[in-house]
C-alpha cells in the first residue's frame, strides 16, 4: 500500500526545517499497482462502467492479499478536491454495491474536510477499507515480534491486547503468556511464545474477551496478528536474536518503559532488527505511572536516536486515529517510526494501537507469494515437541511451496548430513486444525517416520523431488558492524541464517589478511558441528560479545562438492 488520504511524507519540511506530520492538501499520485484506489465521485455510474469498478475493485483486492483502500474525493494525481454531501452518499452507495458483488466488507476509516480555495465551499475526502479474503485463504497473516528490555510491559501490553482487559497494575494480564514457571515467579519471559489477535471483515478486533477459544478467534477474523513475545534479559540474547531470523516477523514493536526511558538492551534490540531489515513501531508502555517530565525525557531520547544516521528515520508520534491511519500507510515506506503512547491499566491509547494493526498491510505482494507457492515445499523447523499419542510435532515457517495433509516430504539434515522421509499426519495454523497451509505461512505439522531422527531446530522439510543446498562450507559478502580490533581466519562466531543458529569459523578471508570496522569483503565460512541446508541469497548476521556483521551468502559448497581450485588448497586440511 502506498498511500492514503492523509499520507504522511517525511521528506517533507516546513520553512522551520521541521518535518511536516499533519495531513497534506495533496496526495502522490496513484499508483498502478499496490491496494490503493483514488476516486473522484462514484455517481451512478452504467453498466459497463459498474462492471469496470467491480473489476478494478478485484485487482486491488488481489494487490493487498484481501485489503484495498479506497479515497473517495481524491484525483488521480493525489489532489484533494473533496465531494458534497450528495454526491458523497451516492458515491458511498455505488461502492457498497461494489464490494457486495465481490462479498466484500466496507470499514469507513476516515474523514476530512476541504475547502474550495474558490467559493469556500466545504467539501469532503472519505477513506475506506474494503476487506475480502478468499476462503480457501481464510485469513491474511502478520507475525510483529516484540521487543525491549525486562521490565518495560511486553508480556503485559501483549497479554492486553490479546486478552482484551486491562492489567490491575500488577501483571496480571501477563500470566497467560508464560511457559515456564521460573517465568511466573520472575516476570521474565526467558523464551518464545505467541499469541494472535485477530480482526473481523468490519475491523473489530477479536479478543479472548469476545472469542472463548483460539479456534474461534481464528474462525471470526479475516486478519491474523501473531505476536512472537521475546527475552528481554541480556542473557537470553541469542533466544531474542534467533526470534527475529528465525521466526521471520514482518515487522517489530520496541516496546520502551516511560518512566526508565531508553536502555542499552532496548537500544541493542533496535539495532538488531535494524540490521536484519524489520521495520519498527515504538510503543511508550506505563505512562500512567509517568510525569510528564519522564515522558517527555523518553521521548526526546527516542527522537533524538531514531533521527541518527544510523537509523535515519523520522519519528512520528500518534496521537489520535488519524495519526494511526497516516503511520499504517506510511509505514510500507520505511521511512518513519511511529510512536505511540499507552497504559495497559487505564487503557489510554490502545485504540490507535488497534487501528494501526487493523489497517497495516501486508509486506509482500500477491505476485510474489503467489510465486513462493509455485516452487517445491521447503518448511524451516523453528521448534519440536514430543506430544503424548501424537509423537513429533514441529512448527516454523513454510517459505515456498504448499503442504498438504498427508504429504510425503524428506526432513534433516541429520549430523551427517543426510535427509530422512517423513510423513505429514496433521496440520494446525494458529491452534486450529487446517487441511493445507501456504507460502508465507507459520504452521505446527504432525510427523510420522519410519526412521528414528533426531529433530532439532534448523531443520528444513522439503519436497522429495529436490536436492537441498547441504553444506559445511559457504561464502558470504559481510559487512563488519561492530568490532573492538580485526578479524582474521580462524575467527569463531555465533552465524544467524534464517533459522540456523551454530558456531562458524572464518577459513579466509577474500583479498585481504583481516576485517576492521565498516569493511566489506568475501568470507569463506565453515560450519563447526555440521552440516545445514543454506540457499545462496540468505541473510545471515554474525555475532559473537559485541562483535557484529552482516551479510548474504553469495555461493554455497554442496557436500561432496570441492572448493574453487583458487580456494581449495588453502583449506584442504579442513575437509
Amino acid at each position: 500500500m502506498d498511500s492514503f488520504v492523509g499520507l504522511f511524507d517525511p521528506d517533507i519540511q516546513d520553512e522551520t526545517g521541521s518535518y511536516i506530520t499533519s495531513f497534506p492538501d495533496f496526495l502522490p499520485p496513484e499508483a498502478a499497482e499496490g491496494n490503493v484506489e483514488y476516486k473522484l465521485k462514484l455517481v451512478k455510474p452504467s453498466k459497463s462502467r459498474f462492471e469496470h469498478l467491480v473489476t478494478q475493485m478485484k485487482w486491488r483486492l488481489r494487490e493487498g492479499q484481501g485489503e484495498a483502500i479506497y479515497a473517495i474525493g481524491v484525483a488521480d494525481g493525489g489532489t484533494l478536491i473533496g465531494l458534497g454531501d450528495e454526491e458523497m452518499k451516492e458515491s458511498l452507495q455505488t461502492l457498497y454495491k461494489m464490494a457486495e458483488k465481490l462479498g466484500a466488507d466496507v470499514t469507513s476509516l476516515s474523514e476530512r474536510t476541504v475547502e474550495d480555495e474558490r467559493t469556500g465551499e466545504k467539501r469532503t475526502v472519505a477513506e475506506f477499507l474494503v476487506r475480502k479474503i478468499s476462503d480457501d485463504q481464510h485469513s491474511l497473516e502478520l507475525r510483529v515480534a516484540v521487543l525491549g528490555s525486562s521490565d518495560v510491559g511486553k508480556s503485559t501490553l501483549l497479554g492486553v491486547l490479546t486478552q482484551g482487559e486491562k492489567d490491575n497494575g500488577h501483571g496480571s494480564a501477563r500470566l497467560n503468556l508464560f511457559r515456564h514457571l521460573h517465568e511466573i515467579q520472575s516476570g521474565r519471559t526467558s523464551s518464545i511464545s505467541h499469541e494472535i489477535l485477530g480482526f473481523d471483515s468490519k475491523g473489530s478486533a477479536m479478543t479472548y474477551s469476545t472469542c472463548r477459544t483460539a479456534e474461534e478467534i481464528c474462525d471470526s477474523s479475516k486478519k491474523l496478528i501473531t505476536f512472537i513475545d521475546l527475552a528481554g534479559h541480556q542473557k537470553y540474547l541469542k533466544t531474542t536474536v534467533f526470534g527475529l531470523t528465525g521466526h521471520s516477523p514482518h515487522f517489530a514493536v520496541l516496546v520502551v518503559s516511560a518512566v526508565s526511558g531508553l536502555s542499552g538492551i532496548a537500544k541493542e534490540h533496535l539495532g538488531l532488527a535494524t540490521v536484519v531489515d524489520i521495520p519498527i513501531v515504538v510503543v511508550i508502555n506505563k505512562i500512567d505511572l509517568a510525569t510528564a517530565v519522564c515522558l517527555q525525557r523518553t521521548l526526546s531520547q527516542l527522537e533524538n536516536l531514531l533521527e541518527t544516521p544510523s537509523y535515519q528515520k523520522v519519528p512520528f508520534q500518534v496521537n489520535n486515529e488519524d495519526d494511526a491511519l497516516t503511520a499504517a500507510s506510511s509505514f510500507a515506506s520505511d521511512k518513519i517510526a511511529p510512536i505511540f503512547s499507552v497504559s495497559c491499566v487505564t487503557g489510554k491509547g490502545l485504540d490507535l494501537l488497534y487501528t494501526f494493526l487493523n489497517v497495516l498491510p501486508p509486506t509482500i505482494n500477491q505476485k510474489d507469494r503467489e510465486y513462493l507457492m509455485q516452487q517445491p515445499a521447503e518448511f524451516q523447523v523453528d521448534e519440536t515437541f514430543h506430544v503424548p499419542d501424537v509423537g513429533i510435532v514441529v512448527s516454523g515457517l513454510l517459505t515456498s511451496g504448499v503442504i498438504h495433509e498427508g504429504d510425503n516430504l524428506l526432513v534433516g539434515p541429520s549430523d551427517s548430513g543426510k535427509f530422512s522421509p517423513a510423513k505429514v499426519l496433521s496440520l494446525h495454523r494458529h491452534k486450529v486444525p487446517s487441511r493445507v497451509v501456504r507460502a508465507c505461512e507459520s504452521a505446527t505439522l504432525a510427523l510420522s517416520s519410519q526412521t528414528e531422527i533426531s529433530f532439532r531446530k534448523g531443520m528444513v522439510l522439503i519436497s522429495q523431488h529436490v536436492r537441498p543446498p547441504v553444506c559445511y562450507f559457504f561464502q558470504a559478502k559481510i559487512q563488519v558492524l561492530f568490532h573492538s580490533s580485526n578479524i582474521c581466519a580462524g575467527f569463531q562466531a555465533s552465524i544467524h541464517i534464517g533459522n540456523i543458529r551454530q558456531t562458524v569459523t572464518i577459513l579466509g578471508i577474500m583479498g585481504k589478511s583481516s576485517l576492521s570496522l565498516n569493511e566489506t569483503a568475501s568470507v569463506i565460512f565453515k560450519f563447526i558441528q555440521r552440516p545445514e541446508c543454506v540457499h545462496p541469497g540468505s541473510k545471515l548476521l554474525l555475532r559473537v560479545g559485541q562483535t557484529k556483521a552482516i551479510g548474504r551468502v553469495t555461493q554455497v559448497f554442496l557436500l561432496g562438492d570441492n572448493l574453487p581450485l583458487k580456494v581449495s588448497p588453502i583449506y584442504r586440511s579442513y575437509y
